[in-house]
């Protein structure tokens, strides 16, 4: 496991390569980032099938997956320097991502992610556009500000984040029912146990604080205007079933810029990499301009 030091709070990160690798090979580099109380687990299949052009970079944020401050998950931890101070914002998170590039000596990369991982990057190629040659953003748009929905969808985060007992990995189906949510199309049990058992592994501030970060009046108020500003060529792709971020709000977000390339994967929900890979594969290789010959990887099978 590889962990690198990114403003006093080591992140857990790795490569996948065609070779298999540790280590990068020279071709140009595309760094994955995961949403809200995952990790990126579940970016490997699909960065297994785009190792063929690149050097697949998947790491887990600040407070999720590995990239946790306790000794145990994160070993080079020091428990006198923690990232305490650092907030929750989205900018943060974005400006945590440039760290890590420094840190592993990365200029210029490519960039995919996904859900709250899709905000932060936003943020990022406002803040960072010369170190980002093209981007997709999947499952991500704008929200309206609703003050009682926002409301109690903070009350019911605050429960969910609060009440996740272990022996909850432990339950027949558990795993299943806490995806149903996210999903059109079933996915392996491999898939939905390490999504669950992520997301009971999350920082108790980390989970809670970016769910006030990610839906927020602030959030309603900002996104439309991060949106409006990209200059970086950019893939948005949605799922047509998708409750979570729905389609139409990816739709808002693409309208607000040419710079946007907006396309829906049919039946599919928020997790169209997984759902639908041949297709989603398929819509990344040509945004990128690599060709759609390469077979999808199975690493969950």
């Amino acid at each position: 496991m590889s962990y690198v030091n990114v403003r006093g709070f080591n992140h857990y990160y790795e490569w996948i390569t065609a070779s298999e690798n540790a280590e990068p090979s020279g071709k140009p580099v595309l760094v994955f980032v995961h949403g809200w109380g995952g990790s990126a687990r579940y970016w490997e299949s699909t960065a297994r099938a785009l190792s063929d052009r690149f050097d697949c970079l998947l790491y887990d944020m600040r407070g999720f997956g590995r990239s946790r401050s306790n000794s145990e998950t994160s070993p080079l931890a020091d428990p006198q320097e923690t990232a305490a101070e650092l907030s929750y914002e989205l900018e943060s998170y974005a400006d945590d991502l440039a760290g890590l590039l420094d840190a592993l000596g990365l200029q210029r990369v490519y960039l995919n992610a996904h859900s709250m991982g899709a905000s932060v990057a936003t943020f990022f190629l406002n803040l960072y556009a010369d170190r980002v040659d093209r981007a997709i953003l999947t499952c991500s748009g704008i929200f309206e500000y609703d003050e009682k929905a926002f409301n109690a969808f903070y009350k019911f985060g605050g429960y969910v984040v609060k009440f996740r007992p272990r022996w909850l990995y432990g339950l027949p189906f558990v795993d299943r029912l806490f995806m149903q949510r996210f999903l059109h199309r079933a996915l392996p049990g491999a898939i939905s146990r390490s999504f669950l058992n992520d997301f009971l592994m999350a920082d108790y501030d980390a989970a809670l604080g970016t769910i006030f970060t990610c839906v927020s009046k602030k959030a309603t108020e900002v996104m439309p205007q991060e949106f409006a500003r990209l200059t970086v060529p950019t893939l948005l792709v949605a799922g047509d079933r998708d409750i979570i971020i729905p389609a139409a709000m990816g739709r808002q977000a693409a309208a607000l810029n040419d710079h946007i390339q907006y396309v829906v994967i049919p039946d599919t929900a928020h997790f169209p990499m997984l759902e639908d890979a041949p297709t989603y594969l398929r819509l990344v290789r040509e945004f990128l301009g690599v060709g759609v010959e390469a077979s999808v990887a199975g690493s969950w099978e």
